[in-house]
């Protein structure tokens, strides 16, 4: 059996829908470049019948991408497969990803069909499919609840239609390891046409297990993983890709399998899925976490003195945690900045964009001490990989007090070319901030969730604010980062109603 292990990114599909994890478009154009750099087989860009939005930015990223595939997800229906083919038509290498449930609550309950009616559609749509695009990839929902026969005939059907990739899903993290691996195995070695596709799996978080299901099941097998990076997704979230590939690669003995993954991108590339969506890694994350590769036990640092292999299975410059020389401040110059950008996988900006980044790490140099390389990537991120704004902050003042006194916000905002001014109170100085800027805007949204997070240590760290607003049945997710954490939070307000407002457009075609 093939080694050959291909890796299908679905960030910026399945793990966009993650709540609070939305990225625009230059977010996921920019994500989906350090997915190529990463060396995934292919990124799955979205669901273009979905939205126009969607739409848009899967046919951005089909454009733009080069080497890898680019898949677009698609109902197995012939209105949905004819609009992810609009959408990927363009790429270097399409695919069409389509699927259908197959397990017996599904198909009584959502589909309200019987097993023959949907092997008929399933027929039918992989093969309208097939004669639009090359590549075609069906997915049989919920599959780890559905009869082992039954996907037999599935993956049968499926594959004389013309699908070159089987994936039996795991959609809602019922399976267990075992259980999986035996599911996998069994599809496999009963499929008549088993050859002729190469068999996928896709887990979810449900139960913690979708790490452990996918190993066994590519041990059983398989040899597509579906991941996102840092397990992003909806519910408890999907596959992390990096556990995925540094568990086949510490672990070569035991499974012999190689992927196509450039290791030393799998920090840089999780690192920039933090700053674009604007949530912290967790410190004890496996692989990418900050504890990672830290040691506090007397034992454990002796040891590591003595042979880094006692205690470490992976070293930090295997997955691209490398320290720099290069210490950036006021008085850096460009050539510096440069390579520093360089160093962080940022390097290719335009000169107008390196001009913005260039500009605000001096201004922000202004204010704190050291510049990490955490802040110069959110300034990246910032700066430069955002739709231009509709609203704009200009200036923010507020007031609070210890006693019974409410706190105040004066602020100055652009709305659509003109700068209007407004002050108001609130129960603190945030309350009081996302007051007066609903007022300016006549709208009345509600926060969602408000989150803080200290990009670096030090009492002089940049303040990265993520805020949800929920308006009209519609939820945005606006980020900013500021040394100023007020200025922060009311920054992360306006972007979220930016954001709120784009969709309301899209939602209207």
């Amino acid at each position: 059996m093939d080694n050959k292990v291909y890796i299908f990114d679905t960030t910026l599909r399945d793990g966009e829908q993650s709540p609070g994890a939305t990225m625009n478009l230059h977010e996921k154009l920019r994500l989906a470049e350090q997915l190529e750099k990463l060396g995934v087989d292919c990124i799955e860009a979205g669901f273009p019948a979905s939205s126009q939005g969607d739409f848009e930015s899967v046919k951005a990223i089909a454009e733009q991408i080069q080497n890898c595939q680019v898949a677009g997800l698609a109902r197995c229906m012939e209105k949905d497969i004819e609009r992810t083919w609009e959408a990927i038509k363009n790429a270097n290498h399409p695919r069409i990803h389509t699927f259908l449930a197959t397990s017996p609550i599904h198909m009584q309950y959502k589909l309200r069909k019987e097993p023959d009616e949907v092997l008929a559609m399933i027929e039918k749509g992989v093969k309208f499919a097939k004669s639009l695009c090359p590549v075609i990839e069906f997915s049989a929902e919920d599959a780890s609840r559905s009869d082992k026969d039954f996907l037999v005939k599935v993956a049968t059907v499926a594959i004389n239609a013309g699908a070159s990739v089987i994936n039996l899903p795991d959609t809602v993290g019922y399976a267990i390891p075992s259980d999986y691996a035996n599911l996998i195995e069994y599809v496999i070695k009963n499929c008549p046409v088993a050859d002729k596709a190469i068999f996928s799996v896709h887990c979810h978080d449900d139960l913690g297990l979708s790490v452990s299901n996918t190993i066994a099941a590519l041990k059983a097998g398989a040899r597509q993983a579906e991941v996102t990076l840092c397990g992003i997704g909806e519910r408890a979230g999907n596959t992390a890709l990096e556990e995925v590939v540094m568990a086949l690669n510490v672990r070569k003995d035991l499974f012999q399998l190689e992927t196509n993954i450039i290791k030393e991108q799998l920090f840089p590339a999780c690192r920039l899925l933090s700053m674009i969506i604007g949530k912290p890694i967790p410190a004890n994350k496996a692989i990418i976490g900050g504890n990672a590769f830290a040691h506090e036990s007397g034992i454990h640092q002796d040891g590591m003195l003595k042979n880094r292999e006692t205690y470490e299975i992976m070293t930090p410059q295997s997955i691209g945690r490398t320290s720099s020389d290069i210490v950036i401040g006021k008085h850096s110059g460009r050539n510096a900045i440069r390579n520093k950008l360089d160093s962080l996988n940022m390097g290719n900006l335009s000169e107008e964009q390196f001009e913005i980044v260039f500009n605000a790490i001096k201004a922000l140099a202004d204010k704190k001490k050291t510049i990490h390389d955490e802040d110069i990537e959110a300034l990246v991120v910032g700066e430069v990989y955002r739709q231009p704004d509709i609203y704009k902050l200009i200036s923010i003042a507020v007031q609070s007090s210890t006693d019974n006194m409410p706190a105040t916000a004066a602020i100055a905002l652009e709305v659509k070319g003109e700068i209007i001014r407004k002050a108001g109170f609130g129960v603190g100085p945030i309350d009081a901030a996302f007051n007066v800027i609903a007022e300016i805007l006549g709208r009345s949204p509600e926060v969602e969730r408000y989150a803080v997070n200290a990009i670096t240590g030090g009492t002089d760290a940049q303040g990265e604010v993520t805020v949800t607003l929920v308006e009209h049945g519609l939820s945005s997710t606006g980020r900013a980062s500021h040394p100023d954490i007020i200025t922060s939070s009311a920054k992360a307000y306006i972007d979220a109603m930016n954001r709120l407002v784009r969709k309301e457009k899209d939602e209207r075609f």
